[in-house]
Order: structure tokens, then C-alpha cells, then sequence
């Protein structure tokens, strides 16, 4: 960019990269959606179920930054692929733990890829203040979009996850 442009010029280059990077997310969350059938928030879950061998509902929604009844949707439309199971616990009904299937093993053998892998390793490959400079950054533009305070979680992918009440955490 010009050492000195004019206002619009830099608000509207602003709203340009905006729009690349909402543009980035749409096409990866197709491809991801064409290629493997999956979403971007089911492909973070199978990947956290994968990691653990099994895990509780509870523990699955902590770590994805989602209500239990978020997660619970996701579940369904898992299980209704048959990419997970779930069983309740023998001690704790109100327990209920998630595998893998050996079709979602399956899938994830494939290597389905979430967008902020890649965008991690290059993050990650950046000096510590570029780092920081990017986040504050990123956390001004949230403020000035007045979306500081939504719940979401750590995937970069488009379209709803829940409906917007069912994202506040009940826990």
C-alpha cells in the first residue's frame, strides 16, 4: 500500500481483506463439506474424539468452546452417519461417552484438513510480536463489529453451528 492513502482507499482495502478471508473460510468449508461430507465443527469433534480414544459429551463441549447441547446436535448428525456411538455410562446415566466408528476412523484416515491447521503453522512460524500485533489486531476488528462477546468456537468455518441460544453455555 501507498505510504499515504486516503482515508477510503485504506477503509476500503480493510473491508477487502474482510472479505477474503470470510471468502477463504466459504470455499475451505465447501471443499471440506464436497470432499468428505463433513462440517467444519463435526470435523473438530471427530478429530478431539480421535485424539482421546473416547470422551464424555461434557468434557467433548469444554474443549470445543461449545454448549453440551450444541455438541449434542453435532452428535446426532455423527451418529445418524454413523461416524460415532454413543453409550451412557454404567456408574453415571447421566454420563454418555463417544467413540469413533471404524467409518469415522475411516474418514479421518482420509485426512480431512480444518483451515486453521494451516493457518496455525504459519501463524506459529511468525516472531512472537508479529503474533501479537495480529491478534490485537483481530480482537479490535471483533470490537468494531461489536463481536467481542459472541460465543464461538476454535474452527474457522461458516454457517451456524445452533441455533444462537443453544450456544450460551448452560453448564
Amino acid at each position: 500500500m501507498k505510504a499515504f492513502q486516503e482515508e477510503g482507499e485504506v477503509s476500503r482495502e480493510v473491508l477487502v481483506a474482510l472479505r477474503r478471508i470470510i471468502r477463504a473460510i466459504d470455499i475451505h468449508s465447501r471443499r471440506l463439506s464436497k470432499e468428505f461430507g463433513l462440517t467444519g465443527p463435526q470435523l473438530l469433534l471427530l478429530n478431539e474424539i480421535d485424539a482421546a480414544g473416547q470422551m464424555l459429551v461434557g468434557t467433548l463441549a469444554k474443549k470445543a468452546h461449545l454448549s453440551q447441547a450444541t455438541v449434542t446436535t453435532v452428535i446426532d448428525r455423527l451418529e445418524a452417519r454413523k461416524l460415532v456411538t454413543r453409550r451412557r455410562d454404567a456408574d453415571d446415566k447421566r454420563r454418555v461417552w463417544v467413540t469413533l466408528t471404524p467409518e469415522g476412523v475411516e474418514i479421518l484416515l482420509a485426512e480431512p484438513k480444518l483451515l486453521q491447521d494451516t493457518f496455525l503453522d504459519n501463524l506459529r512460524a511468525l516472531e512472537t510480536e508479529e503474533q501479537q500485533s495480529i491478534l490485537s489486531s483481530l480482537q479490535s476488528v471483533a470490537r468494531m463489529m461489536d463481536a467481542e462477546d459472541l460465543p464461538v468456537m476454535p474452527v474457522l468455518a461458516v454457517g451456524p453451528i445452533a441455533e444462537p441460544e443453544e450456544t450460551e453455555d448452560k453448564a
